[in-house]
């Protein structure tokens, strides 16, 4: 009787581990990071909307962060809003209206830094993002991919640690020496694309914004 027990009891585990594994793999873990640089921090107002965009794809059990990427981006405290969406839709429905306020009120005081620190940003995406466990990890860059760094913040040697991660740049403006000179603006992403295939991600670019069902998996 007892051995018939702990079989049952062992497979009764065995099939909520397995359910458990099926539904962290269909999670969505999404963090988004913001370039306030220049120009960029007037493009903010085009960014939310593309956060609410995401948002109305997320479902319970997704996670969602958006941080800005400045001075030093490898920080908890970049980080604007985050979320794991609650299993009831009435709480799941509540957090994403406080999450869209949040952004709201971080869209209508940011102020221009002067320094982009991307590397940091995706750094800080990856801790986050392998924290939440999802099945599919995605950082989303809204940034035209020149890093900028302030002297003695070290970044070149660093490699990413995001095997598995999407990673998409959105609306990746030219800027105006890529007028000039174009081949400047396709090393930008070839630099990107190689560091994060270096580190098991996928890289892409997205500049057409009608085409954001692409964005997620």
């Amino acid at each position: 009787m007892i051995k018939r027990f702990l079989a049952i009891a062992t497979l009764a585990g065995l099939l909520f581990g397995a359910a458990s594994c099926d539904s962290t793999s269909n999670t969505q873990g999404v963090y988004m990071l913001l370039d306030t640089s220049g120009t960029y921090n007037n493009e903010l107002a085009k960014a939310q909307q593309i956060i609410l965009a995401i948002l109305t794809r997320l479902e319970p059990g997704d996670s969602f962060a958006v941080a800005r990427i400045d001075t030093g981006s490898f920080s908890e405290k970049d980080i604007v809003a985050s979320m794991t969406l609650d299993d009831r839709p009435s709480v799941a429905s509540q957090q994403k209206r406080e999450f869209q306020a949040q952004i709201a009120a971080f869209v209508k005081s940011s102020k221009a830094s002067q320094y982009t620190d991307v590397t940091g940003g995706i750094m800080q995406a990856s801790e986050f993002l392998k924290e939440k466990g999802a099945g599919h990890q995605t950082i989303v860059i809204y940034s035209d991919l020149k890093e900028e760094l302030e002297k003695g913040f070290k970044r070149q040697n660093l490699e990413f640690d995001i095997d598995g991660f999407n990673v998409v740049a959105l609306n990746v403006t030219k800027l105006r020496s890529d007028n000039v000179d174009p081949q400047e603006y396709l090393d930008r992403l070839e630099y990107w694309r190689k560091r994060v295939a270096k580190g098991g991600g996928e890289f892409r670019v997205i500049n057409n914004l009608d085409n954001l069902e692409e964005l997620l998996p």
